[in-house]
């Protein structure tokens, strides 16, 4: 079979390793990799049948083609031109999700409002800029969120997504984490237990959604719920059929099912949760967006169109993209792979690239050879049509046989008709498996390879859900992500998450095999052009039934109805063998699914079914469109459900509870098949497969055991009823109807109850059987009546616009037998159709052959048949026959009448001929047509007589005069009168022209008018007498326009001599043009005969050139004109190539010229003896070549001596001295014969070899002169390289070889010398193997030998030395002498272990002062620099030790504390604290005029009383860089290995037992501190300045220590704070408590702290009462003004202040009017009698209504506790209209006199907005009238 084991290509661009590794620590697998022999690949559906089970477990697979496949590329490349895609390649991967950053801030402020009682801040900033919380929230969800970011250090990628394209610092990474945890964290974990079922408060429940007596939630405008029981919530009936829905569905555009409405709780659109892409099976709890308003369009990612390219254009874009890469180098796959996932995961930068991908080849056509594409020239017609018709050519592949695509009619981009792509470096194609799981197949026509990945199809679950845990933000943002194309993943990341992963190499000419649900990516690795189509064979049959059904999860529209596709290849019946199982298997998946749906319905209460209108094409699928689901977008083509309510939503079965809220008997099923027909279809394929399976006998028993019908029950009232059962009953209903007179009303309703039996399977095939018998008894029955109801409707009104039956139409009726029904009008209608039949047969009677009816007697006829009521078709045949015959007649007289000549055309009369003996017809007209048809043949006669033979034109001319007036249009005649006017125009035209032909100059125009007449003249049919003359004329213009063509230009001799001779046979060389061309003849004659006189003679050069100046006069082309130009030509360039090798113009005079060659100078030689010219350079060449042939002899002489001396071989101290003569003496002969020959300027071969002689000779006696001296390295060095450039022939010599090995031994001698080895140390061995080595060289060199010996010697004094210095103990050993030891062993001893032990214990020593100095932050400089440094940290950790024990009292002495200087003579100043003592002279100049003051405080004691948090370096602080204590001691470890004693190791140990002692002091203090929880603060504040003051001395850091004084520093300054905040005089504000107990839990106050326990009492005293005055402030009035005071009241007396409560509390108490306007600063009414009653100016009320109140008002008022105002309603309308006498008294109210305490209180701005904001009271203001009555008791000021 060819396929054999999967292996790698051999050959290709790249090659295909046997696994790739990427980035990650995984390698891939390569995929299986196929060659096919010529057999094999015939047919490609049948190899990959084949290959299947082995390559399928792979997901792909690649096919290299036979060596013979080599089909031609289709396009043209010069005038190809595409679209392309811009691809952002560092964004396919590592892109934030495109989030909508305001639904984002929507829903965090959400969260901080309602869970944590607090706003967000307006801005974070990070790095100067405000920082986009949704993106770092998408971010860190990206890696894991915050733990998994924190434990894996991944901050870094974080920090990448928020700040793309800049540096990433670790400050920025630390702050990012910061603001994270700070603002994010909380918020994340919310989200995490939302989205896992946790959390159970929504938004409703966050505002206080209550539920109902029976556990039902209240229904909110914003989204429905269900109840807790999981139930559906029923909705009430809605009364008003016209509601207008509050929401409709973004998606089916339907308002009903409300309770399962889901609303975006920021856009207020809604879906329902089961339209939605995947569905939601349940409301998500907490708040839920839309993804329009989750994502945002600024940030949303895909391919941008891009420019348009011609291939060449593209090309060079994609060659600059790769030398940008990877430069000229020829990169390798793993380094291409490598780049290009560091680009996708962003480590790169920003990468964009061009790819014209999805090209449709029906528009921008074919790589590959279609039948009605242009060819190329350069291909043959039979290649062309071998591919075109190739299996593998992709255009035919979709319709192969054995493909199930070929049932498809419409083309399909991408599936059914290939798309093209041209790539180049990077450009990529995302993870994704094809539209309905199709097969694909690509080719790479040219180009790059193209590498794929592949996950096959069996893990395509976990391949998805790997993508899901890697990117969860994408697809949080895009559910449908991977339907999009544009995401990829590493493939090591998928490796390592256990998923299988492959790799192909795709190569030029390669076919690359892709399975369903294969996953499947890639890049191309430069341009290249591909091309791609799907194709299905049978077994893909399965999967495009699950990629339905997943096109119907995610709501994606379909590109073809499966359930067609099925249906359509079952039915076309050419499905093989081997696609028989999968056909029956899908068949009888969707059959089952099918049937299990339409009984659901049935048993639901659908019980309205029709059958769908058929279709125009079924043997295709596609022809027509079918409806589509409004829920799921999908086909629906076997049923679907529909409602009257909305007759243009279709729904399928499986969504028909979404289409509307009617009762299930409103809804309609229609079906295309009936279960039955789904049925046969299935075991028609059973008809075919003659290999019985055991699935398939499965198959056959589930089939049988579906159809008992008796199992399909449904409820009804009083208990159960089968389908069976009532199909049964049916028919026996149904058989009584035929049996009685014909009613539609009983075989409507009969047929109507069929509707919910016809659906189902073959146990209905009865019920069939009786509604098609009544359907037929209907038609006919009606049919009957009809007819009978339009002839009786006829007779009546025998209108022309009613519309007759017709015969035939009744006649079919009347034909069935037996009857279907009964029916009474049948008889009545044959009486009708009897009468008709008569009539019929009387009209075929007059209408044959042998009537002889006239025109009347046919019209009378006529009349008769018009008067029946039926309508028979032979009347419109007589109507025919009655209007041709008058057509006839009129014809013939028009004929007949004619005067005009010439205007009736033959042919009319002979077709009026033939419509007579068609008619048989007797009339009067008959012979006069005769008469007129025999005068017309009687002409054509004559003129064909005429036309026959020669034509004279005077017979013509006669013949015309008699015919001249004649009616009728004869063609002969009228072709006679063409001829004769022909040859008249001919005639005059020769007559015009010959006019004074010989005297006009425009002969060119004379013979072009000449030979047109005399072309035409012989076309002429008639004969003329001018035309021989014609031909005279023209020979004569054609002499005159050459004669006049020589006159204007040049003309050969022999032509003009020709001329000459055709006008004297013309006779006309008399004419003055010819005696002017006879002139020009003689003197060109004349000329010639000179010409060659000059070359018989070899003339000199003026000769030659007088002759060119006489023939310029000559108007003639002479024919030896060119010799004579060639003859000076060639001196003239012979002359040109001499003048460089004659006299001074030799390039030895210009050095800048080339040399010349002694072959051109030979050549010159030769060509002087061709010259026809006389000159005198000739013999000056000659003398030239004759000095250069003598130069080249005495050359090659001189040359043959140098070679001897080469040629010696012994060479000894004596033949040394004379060499170094004969060498010199043999340069200077060489240089003066090369200076003679560079003076003669020739290019000699033999100047080379001179020059390499003298250069070899001159190295050689360098060489010789080194036996006597020592040379240094370098010069010996510099000798060596010129050796290596000396030619190879001459080097290679016995003399130059012993020379060469010579210098060689002599570099190695002064190499292994240590004085002369520049750094490179050799071993004693090497020196004593050089010296060895001298005996072999044939050269000798004492003097070098000498300084060998010498250096050995004192190699071996120094190791002496070593062993004497480390024979001492470690503490004898100095420091010094070891350094000593190791500059004199750099500069005499050889390589050995004695020098590394010297330089190693060198460096360890000198390497732990560099660590040393480093710890302790001293410059390197003086030497005892080090030490000095050391000393003062010691002297630092002697006074920090001092404090510590001054603390306890050990130290009687009270010296400055700073400087530890008790000099008497200095003032001190003691702080009235610490009791510390400072000099003045140390606290500085500025404190110096306090020394006489009474209490002075340090700064220490200052800083811990004031409880500051931060705080600067005190006066005692440490100046230098402080060391840590653990790295002191590791100091110490490390000088134990040490080979030397040194002074600065010892310090260290001091240094080291002090800072000990140090820190189990700081230890003791911050122990005690930390566990300290009273009220009273100074005993620890004694023991934080000492260990702070101890510290800040200590030159030594201890870092555990440290940490912890800084703790307790913080809890004391916490502390002090607290106890300021709870002692001032000012009530603390409850946010001051919250913020210092939130500051406690930072630094972990206990609990049982004093302070801590003091601010928690406060906090749940004052947030008590707060919420209890939040809750009054919103209670819309309920509570008393009475008992608000009195809450004011506790609020007032509370030790926390709460200026906001309190101010809604006062605002709440304020006085209104009857309005309830608050009161606004302006004039307010009091009424005498009731002055609880306030009215502003705007409702100016009418006295009456004034009394009605103040009665109201007294009788609230009465009893009352306090005081309280109140606020009438408003009166009734029917009280305004009465008119009251009494008007009671008023006072008017000034502003500024009243008591604003107890009367009203001003309001300010937020009290208004308070009030604007607040609730209305529980009542209705009506309107009030406006009564200017009252006028006069207001007063406004």
């Amino acid at each position: 079979m060819g396929k054999g084991r999967p292996r790698a290509v051999e050959k290709g661009v790249l090659g295909q390793s046997s696994s790739v590794s990427l980035s990650g620590s995984l390698s891939i697998p390569p995929g299986p990799v196929y060659y096919p022999s010529e057999d094999e690949f015939k047919d490609p559906l049948e190899y990959i049948y084949r290959i299947r089970p082995e390559a399928e477990p792979y997901g792909i697979c690649r096919i290299v083609p036979p060596k013979s496949w080599k089909p031609p590329f289709g396009l043209d490349l010069d005038s190809f031109t595409f679209p392309t895609k811009t691809q952002a390649i560092h964004q396919l991967q590592a892109r934030p999700a495109a989030c909508d950053s305001k639904t984002f801030d929507l829903e965090y402020n959400r969260f901080l409002d309602n869970h944590c009682g607090k706003k967000s801040k307006k801005r974070v900033v990070f790095e100067g800029e405000e920082l986009d919380l949704c993106r770092l929230f998408n971010a860190a969800k990206r890696f894991g969120g915050y733990d998994k970011v924190v434990k894996e250090k991944k901050w870094g990628e974080v920090c990448r997504f928020v700040r793309s394209g800049r540096k990433i610092s670790e400050c920025a990474k630390h702050v990012l984490c910061q603001l994270y945890r700070e603002h994010l964290y909380d918020y994340e974990d919310y989200y995490n237990r939302l989205n896992h079922g946790v959390v159970r408060s929504c938004k409703r429940g966050m505002h206080g959604e209550k539920k109902g007596e029976h556990g039902v939630e209240s229904l909110s405008s914003k989204r429905r719920r269900r109840n807790t029981d999981g139930e559906k919530v029923k909705v009430c009936k809605v009364e008003e059929k016209e509601e207008e829905f509050d929401q409709i569905c973004e998606q089916c555009e339907s308002g009903l099912h409300g309770e399962v409405m889901l609303l975006c709780d920021r856009c207020n659109k809604g879906w329902h949760i089961y339209c939605l892409a995947p569905p939601l099976k349940r409301i998500p709890p907490g708040n839920w967006y839309c993804l329009e308003c989750l994502n945002s369009d600024k940030d949303s990612f895909g391919f941008v169109p891009g420019k348009r390219f011609s291939l060449e254009a593209f090309r060079r874009v994609a060659d600059r993209a790769k030398r940008k890469w990877f430069g000229s180098v020829s990169p390798s796959r793993m380094q291409i792979e490598k780049k290009f996932w560091e680009i996708v995961e962003g480590l790169v930068g920003e990468v964009e690239v061009m790819y014209g991908s999805d090209l449709d080849t029906s528009v921008y056509g074919s790589g590959f050879p279609r039948v009605n594409d242009k060819k190329p020239e350069s291909v043959e017609d039979e290649i062309w049509d071998k591919y075109c018709a190739s299996p593998w050519n992709l255009n035919n592949l979709p319709k192969l046989q054995g493909s199930m695509l070929r049932a498809v009619h419409h083309n399909i981009a991408g599936v059914m008709v290939p798309w093209l792509y041209v790539g180049m470096l990077f450009s990529s194609f995302c993870w994704h498996f094809e539209d309905h799981c199709f097969y694909s197949m690509n080719y790479l026509h040219w180009g790059e390879p193209k590498c794929w990945y592949s996950v096959p199809g069996s893990e395509a679950i976990a391949f998805e859900k790997v993508m899901r845990n890697c990117l969860p933000d994408l697809f949080d943002a895009q559910p449908d992500l991977l339907f999009q194309l544009v995401t990829m993943l590493n493939p090591s990341v998928l490796q390592e998450n256990g998923v299988s992963v492959y790799s192909v190499l795709q190569e030029p000419g390669n076919f690359v095999i892709t399975f369903p649900r294969s996953y499947h990516g890639g890049f191309n690795f430069g341009l290249n052009c591909a091309e791609a189509v799907n194709f299905a064979p049978a077994d893909w049959l399965p999967h495009g039934g699950f990629g339905a059904e997943l096109y119907q999860l995610y709501r994606k529209a379909a590109v073809l109805s499966h359930e067609e596709l099925l249906c359509v290849v079952a039915k076309a019946n050419d499905c093989d063998s081997k696609a028989l199982p999968y056909l029956k298997k899908e068949l009888h998946r969707i059959y089952a699914k099918e049937k299990n749906c339409r009984e659901g319905l049935w048993s639901n209460g659908i019980i309205k079914s029709s059958p769908m209108s058929p279709k125009k094409c079924p043997e295709f699928v596609g022809t027509e469109e079918d409806p589509t689901c409004i829920i799921c977008q999908q086909y629906l083509f076997l049923s679907a459900v529909v409602c009257c309510c909305k007759p243009s939503a279709f729904v399928c079965l499986e969504h028909c509870k979404h289409l509307c809220e009617c009762k299930p008997n409103k809804h309609r099923l229609l079906y295309r098949h009936t279960l039955a027909e789904l049925k046969q279809l299935v075991l028609l394929i059973d008809k075919y497969n003659f290999d019985e399976t055991p699935q398939c006998r499965d198959l056959q028993r589930q089939l049988s055991c579906s159809d008992d019908s008796n199992a399909l029950t449904k409820k009804v009232k009083g208990g159960h009823v089968s389908l069976a059962k009532l199909a049964e009953e049916w028919i026996l209903r149904s058989s009584k109807i035929f049996q009685i007179p014909f009613s539609r009303d009983a075989y409507v309703n009969a047929l109507k109850e069929t509707e919910q039996f016809l659906w189902a399977g073959s146990e209905m095939d009865a019920v069939r059987a009786v509604a098609k018998n009544l359907i037929e008894a209907q038609n006919w029955a009606e049919g009957i009546k009809d007819c009978l109801c339009k002839i009786e409707s006829w007779s009546c009104n025998r209108s022309h616009n009613l519309e007759k039956v017709d015969l035939e139409h009744v006649n079919n009726f009347l034909n069935l037998n037996p009857l279907p029904c009964i029916e009474p009008g049948h008889l009545k209608l044959k009486g009708y159709a009897e009468e008709a039949m008569i009539l019929v047969q009387e009209i075929d009677s007059a209408l044959s052959t042998s009537s002889k009816s006239s025109i009347p007697e046919l019209e009378q006829l006529y009349s008769r048949a018009c008067e029946v009521p039926i309508y028979v078709k032979e009347m419109e045949k007589l109507m025919a026959r009655i209007s041709a015959l008058k057509v006839w007649v009129d014809n013939v007289k028009k004929c007949i009448l004619e005067k005009c000549p010439a205007a009736i055309e033959v042919d009319v009369l002979y077709r009026l001929k033939s419509e007579m003996l068609e008619l048989q017809v007797q009339l009067p007209e008959v012979e006069m047509l005769m008469d007129l048809l025999r005068q017309v043949e009687s002409c054509q006669a004559r003129c064909n007589e005429i036309l026959n033979g020669p034509i004279n034109l005077k017979n013509v001319e006669v013949l015309l005069q008699e015919l001249e007036s004649i009616t009728v249009n004869i063609p002969e005649l009228k072709l006679l009168r063409q001829y004769h006017g022909d040859a008249v125009s001919w005639i005059s035209h020769f007559n015009d022209v010959h006019v004074n032909i010989h005297e006009r100059e425009d002969q060119e125009n004379v013979v072009d008018e000449l030979q047109c007449i005399l072309k035409q003249g012989l076309l002429l049919r008639i004969q003329v007498d001018e035309l021989p003359l014609v031909e005279v004329e023209l020979k004569k213009a054609y002499c005159r326009k050459e004669a006049l063509k020589a006159r204007r230009t040049k003309m050969t001799l022999f032509s003009i001599q020709q001329l000459m001779e055709e006008a004297a046979m013309l006779q006309i060389e008399g004419e003055q043009l010819f005696v002017d061309v006879s002139g020009v003849l003689a003197a060109a004659m004349h000329w010639e005969e000179r010409a060659a006189h000059i070359f018989a003679t070899e003339a000199q050069m003026s000769d030659f050139e007088d002759v060119i100046r006489t023939s310029k006069d000559i108007h003639v082309i002479l024919p030896s004109l060119d010799d004579v130009k060639d003859a000076i030509s060639m001196a003239k360039s012979w002359l040109k190539n001499s003048k460089p090798f004659l006299g001074s113009s030799f390039p030895a005079a210009h050095p800048s010229c080339s040399l010349l060659k002694v072959e051109a100078l030979k050549e010159l030689v030769s060509q002087s003896k061709l010259l026809k010219i006389s000159l005198e350079e000739r013999t000056m060449i000659h003398s030239v070549l004759k000095n250069c042939l003598e130069w080249e002899h005495d050359s090659c002489s001189l040359l043959e001596e140098v070679d001897c001396l080469f040629n010696t071989n012994n060479i000894d101290n004596a033949l040394i001295n004379g060499l170094i003569p004969k060498i010199e003496h043999l340069v200077t002969m060489i240089e003066s014969i090369l200076e003679t020959g560079l003076s003669l300027g020739f290019d000699f071969d033999e100047i080379p070899k001179l020059q390499n002689a003298r250069s070899i000779l001159q190295w050689c006696n360098k060489a010789l002169s080194f036996c006597s001296v020592a040379p240094a390295l370098p010069g010996i060095k510099s000798l060596m390289e010129n050796a290596e450039h000396l030619p190879v022939t001459c080097a290679s010599s016995a003399l130059c070889s012993s020379l060469i090995d010579g210098v060689k031994w002599l570099k190695k001698a002064s190499e292994v010398i240590p004085v002369s080895c520049n750094g490179k140390i050799c071993k004693l061995s090497d020196a004593e193997e050089v010296l060895s080595e001298v005996q072999r060289i044939k050269v000798s060199f004492p003097l070098m030998v000498g300084q060998l010996l010498k250096a050995i010697e004192k190699h071996k004094l120094w190791k002496e030395q070593i062993l004497i210095f480390f024979g001492l103990k470690t503490e004898e050993r100095s420091w010094s002498k070891l350094l000593q030891l190791k500059e004199l062993g750099k500069d005499d001893a050889f390589s050995c272990c004695e020098l590394d032990m010297v330089l190693s214990e060198t460096e360890k020593v000198e390497k732990w002062k560099l660590h040393c100095m480093d710890i302790v932050g001293h410059p390197v400089g003086d030497v005892n620099s080090l030490l000095d440094a050391l000393v003062k940290i010691k002297h630092t950790l002697d006074r920090s030790l001092y404090i510590y024990k001054k603390s306890r009292g050990c130290n009687p002495r009270d010296p400055c504390i700073h400087c530890f200087s008790d000099i008497k003579d200095q003032e001190l100043l003691t702080c009235s604290i610490c009791k510390d003592c400072y000099h003045l002279q140390c606290l500085g100049a500025t404190l110096g005029h306090q020394s006489d003051a009474k209490a002075y405080v340090c700064s220490y004691c200052q800083f811990i009383g004031s409880g500051s948090i931060s705080r600067n370096g005190g006066a005692l602080r440490f100046g230098g860089k402080r060391p840590e204590l653990n790295m002191l001691i590791e100091l110490l470890s490390d000088a134990e290995g040490l080979c030397v004693g040194i002074e600065e190791r010892d310090v260290v140990q001091q240094l080291v037992e002090l800072a000990i002692a140090c820190k189990d002091c700081l230890t003791e203090l911050t122990d005690f501190t930390l566990a300290y929880l009273n009220r009273d603060l100074s005993i620890i504040s004694e023991k934080l300045t000492t260990a702070l003051k101890a510290v800040e001395m200590a030159g030594v850091y201890y870092n555990h220590g440290n940490n912890r004084l800084e703790l307790a520093l913080a809890r004391n300054s916490w502390r002090v704070r607290v106890n300021k905040l709870l002692e001032d005089s000012q009530k603390p504000l409850i946010q001051h408590i919250q913020k210092f107990l939130k500051e406690g839990l930072a630094i972990s106050i206990p609990p049982e702290d004093h302070f801590r326990q003091k601010l928690t009492e406060l906090k749940c005293i004052g947030l008590q009462w707060a919420e209890n005055a939040k809750k009054v402030s919103l209670d819309s009035g309920a509570l008393g003004l009475d008992e608000v005071c009195e809450l004011i009241t506790q609020g007032e007396n509370l030790p926390v202040h709460f200026e906001k409560e309190l101010k809604l509390l006062r605002a709440r108490s304020m006085l209104y009017c009857i309005c309830r306007k608050p009161y606004d600063q302006r004039a307010m009414i009091a009424c005498d009698q009731s002055p609880k009653i306030y009215i502003c100016p705007a409702c100016k009320p009418h006295t009456g209504e004034l009394s009605v109140l103040l009665s109201v008002n007294k009788e609230r008022s009465t009893g009352a506790k306090y005081g309280e105002p109140q606020t009438p309603s408003p009166p009734h309308t029917e009280s305004r209209r009465k008119n009251i006498e009494a008007k009671p008294s008023l006072k008017q109210m000034m502003p500024a006199a009243m008591d604003h305490g107890n009367i009203l209180r001003y309001s300010d701005g937020i009290d208004c907005l308070f009030w604007r904001n607040r609730k209305p009271f529980r009542r209705v203001a009506k309107r009030r009238a406006e009564v200017e009555s009252l006028s006069p008791f207001f007063h406004i000021q």
